[in-house]
């Protein structure tokens, strides 16, 4: 169990499926992962504000995630979205008006992914103007291997799932010093999300083996650190965790009260402007 949870406690990463915008593709979409299905699920769990973010099934088309933000209420939710830089002047600021306030680009795998490396600069430009962010979800490898593009973007940059430190290697690996510098810069936050991904362990143990990575982060940067559910856990099929099992992760994460309430609303509103 968790403590009670602060005032704007907010679930900075989720994913919203809805069959309705891809019918195409029905077996790429997660029974019970609606945005209805989120709403109950939040309301159990105390918390206030959500992050949508985009899910690889839905592609470009940003319907499901704007309509996730309408469902769970406009004021306490905001959404990161996927686009191509072919995307419209116009389409960008309906989507701000929407409640997107920043752009993903998951690159950690090949298969399905909507968008490729090059299309990463020219978009920065053009959101940076309207104070969006770049979500990544890259391998540590990956975010190595473009640190000088990642010094040159002209905008926020936000880390996913703990910035895929390899458990073998966690602190250990380069992309950990590219990361903290940035985040030191002011440039970077980072997601305190997704153990499941760097653990070698497993549900069985807790995810214990991501604890020293998450800890680090926790340790290097509290007031720029994010946290999220990754509901409804995707990636997880075969094992899924109950939610309340990530929640139950940041007290043992973050033990300090004080940092943990910063992580789970000061630090959202922050970054992603609630008021």
């Amino acid at each position: 169990m968790h403590d009670a949870l602060p005032a704007g406690a907010c679930d900075a990463h989720l994913h919203a499926f809805d069959p309705r915008f891809a019918p195409e593709a029905p077996g790429a979409m997660r029974e019970g992962a609606t945005s209805a299905d989120y709403a109950a699920l939040r309301a159990r769990l105390g918390l206030a504000r959500a992050v949508i973010v985009q899910p690889r099934a839905h592609g470009t088309d940003n319907r499901a995630t704007l309509e996730a933000i309408r469902l769970l209420g406009a004021a306490d939710t905001r959404g990161v979205a996927v686009v191509r830089p072919d995307v419209g002047n116009a389409e960008l600021h309906a989507l701000h008006e929407g409640g997107i306030r920043g752009i993903r680009f998951s690159l950690h795998s090949d298969r399905d992914a909507a968008v490729s490396l090059d299309m990463l600069e020219p978009l920065a430009q053009r959101i940076a103007a309207l104070g969006w962010h770049v979500q990544l979800h890259w391998m540590a490898d990956q975010i190595m291997a473009q640190r000088a593009l990642l010094q040159r973007l002209p905008c926020t940059l936000v880390f996913d799932h703990m910035a895929r430190l390899p458990v073998g290697q966690g602190m250990a690996h380069p992309a950990f010093g590219v990361v903290r510098a940035l985040v030191q810069q002011g440039r970077a936050w980072v997601k305190l999300s997704g153990p499941y991904l760097n653990s070698e362990a497993g549900l069985a143990a807790g995810y214990a083996d991501s604890d020293a990575i998450a800890r680090a982060w926790v340790r290097e940067a509290p007031e720029r650190l994010v946290w999220g559910s990754d509901w409804p856990h995707v990636t997880e099929a075969d094992h899924p965790p109950d939610t309340a099992l990530m929640l139950a992760l940041l007290q043992r994460w973050v033990p300090d009260a004080g940092q943990r309430a910063r992580v789970l609303a000061a630090n959202a509103a922050e970054l992603y402007g609630f008021g």
